[in-house]
């Protein structure tokens, strides 16, 4: 690896990039602009970065992780030849850009283990892929019959479920670990067309997702708490943990209640008299 000849490689990238072919307004280049391509301060704001960051990482004096590669070949439309080329000056390995949508059988195992416990499946785009019963007994992932039924990012910001509340401090919380998770896959997996599609449609559907994602939060840890309200009455408040399946590249939703609460007692009964399948694969196309 060397970081002086990683530097010159973003630095050509850079000056090679005409600011229209990074998405950038017409109006941006004006008639005084006097440098080749992109400015620092250009490319740092599309690759989420400070422009003294870029000017560091030029000069060799900054090492970027795999997310930033990725951000800054993003964000000057690099080829997969460059890509690659940059991936490997940093000593990362390039991913094949897309994201990984199949459960295999130890993930499919790992909701059945959890049989009085709702859990569901997702990828890192969040599409779910499979569920176990108890989730299915909530009643609260029903498709509707849209082409974004199984995604829980856009269940949450554009078509939320009635079935599913949240307090607004937890509903905040929410949104922003779903951002924050999904502008994270977006780096890693810069040539997914549907990833991208999806992004796409997020920004353009929701404005709270758009304020995220161009100014995201920090999110240490995916904690949250919902209140799943069953269609035979009453509401059961469940928390929400996350756990990674980093064998197929998943993760794993789990959703419990205090023990000893009438919320577990209810969740209880609830499971006990549903029927069916402990584990369901579902389309791709999320509970919210």
């Amino acid at each position: 690896m060397s970081l002086s000849e990683l530097g010159a490689a973003v630095r050509w990238l850079r000056e090679h990039t005409e600011p229209a072919g990074a998405g950038l307004p017409a109006g941006v280049r004006g008639t005084g602009r006097r440098v080749r391509g992109l400015r620092r301060e250009e490319l740092a704001e599309l690759a989420g970065v400070s422009a003294d960051y870029i000017r560091r990482l030029e000069q060799g004096r900054r090492h970027p992780s795999a997310g930033v590669v990725s951000a800054i070949a993003r964000a000057v439309r690099a080829g997969r030849a460059d890509y690659e080329r940059l991936c490997a000056l940093a000593g990362y390995a390039a991913v094949d850009g897309q994201v990984p949508r199949e459960a295999g059988a130890a993930s499919l195992r790992l909701l059945e283990r959890f049989a009085g416990t709702p859990a569901f499946l997702t990828d890192a785009a969040w599409n779910v892929i499979a569920v176990n019963g108890a989730w299915r007994a909530l009643g609260g992932g029903t498709p509707a019959g849209t082409a974004r039924d199984w995604n829980v990012a856009w269940r949450t910001f554009c078509d939320a479920r009635e079935e599913i509340g949240r307090s607004e401090e937890h509903q905040a919380g929410f949104r922003a670990a779903l951002a924050a998770r999904l502008r994270d896959t977006h780096l890693r997996y810069p040539a997914d067309a549907s990833l991208a599609g999806l992004v796409d449609e997020l920004r353009s559907a929701s404005r709270r997702f758009d304020t995220l994602w161009r100014t995201p939060e920090t999110v240490s840890a995916y904690e949250n708490r919902a209140v799943f309200r069953h269609p035979d009455g009453g509401g059961i408040a469940l928390d929400g943990a996350l756990l990674e399946v980093p064998g197929d590249g998943l993760m794993a939703v789990v959703l419990t209640a205090a023990p000893g609460s009438a919320d577990a007692a209810r969740l209880g009964e609830v499971v006990r008299a549903s029927g069916g399948p402990a584990v369901v694969k579902v389309g791709q196309a999320g509970p919210g």
